[in-house]
């Protein structure tokens, strides 16, 4: 079996260090004897969402996003389709932000400036895995998810907006957040969910092969500690 990821316009979306999810997806799925084939998609490219298993959308300045905007516009439709026939998507950042209503308009969430700038470590406590997801949050919005669940109830941090006290969305197999770093290094588990949703979705629905975590476990827990210490 071959998991085909897709990362959407790396010359453009790469700001966090998106690239670092991409190599922790294809290690973990080769160092299960999973085969992975990677395409990096330029912006005047149509994308092949029936040929794709995993979407990275990642995060980019405003000149960026317009492009990126101006690209997807065009595939809306199908983006959309992706979704709903359960398409496993990790957007970050202001690749959350662009799938809401005031943009692209595929999901039913609002973005308003904030009053200032959120720029610190955080940690929260997972809705879809047993662990908390670590990482850094650095935006200038405030997101409101409305009635979709959230990616996790904020336990160091502002997470979505200061009020809500949760951070990111799920939709499906759609994850949103504003955590990068990037964030699947630190957070294994978190990419582990996203390999067997995909899998799921192909028709595997064997359990994965543990892997040794060690060096992921322990910076995820520095990040932690390091929170606990500053509360």
């Amino acid at each position: 079996m071959t998991i085909n990821i897709a990362h959407l316009y790396p010359e453009l979306l790469n700001l966090y260090g998106d690239k670092g999810n991409i190599l922790t997806l294809e290690r973990r799925l080769n160092l299960r004897g999973i085969d992975c084939n990677i395409k990096e998609y330029a912006i005047e490219e149509e994308i092949d969402f029936e040929n794709t298993d995993i979407i990275i959308l990642g995060g980019g300045g405003e000149r960026e996003i317009k492009a990126v905007k101006e690209a997807l516009l065009k595939q809306t439709e199908s983006f959309k389709k992706y979704i709903e026939n359960s398409g496993c998507i990790l957007a970050i950042c202001e690749g959350f932000e662009i799938l809401g209503k005031d943009n692209l308009n595929i999901i039913d969430i609002s973005v308003q400036k904030a009053k200032k700038r959120t720029a610190d470590d955080i940690v929260i406590k997972s809705t879809i895995i047993s662990s908390t997801i670590v990482g850094f949050e650095n935006h200038k919005n405030n997101i409101d998810i409305k009635n979709y669940t959230p990616l996790g109830e904020v336990k160091y941090g502002i997470g979505n907006n200061p009020e809500s006290g949760y951070e990111g969305m799920i939709y499906k197999n759609l994850i949103c957040t504003n955590i990068y770093g990037p964030i699947l290094p630190k957070n294994p588990k978190l990419a582990d969910y996203i390999i067997k949703c995909a899998l799921d979705k192909k028709g595997d629905f064997s359990k994965l092969a543990p892997l040794d975590d060690e060096l992921e476990n322990k910076a995820h827990e520095y990040i932690v500690k390091r929170c606990n210490k500053s509360k």
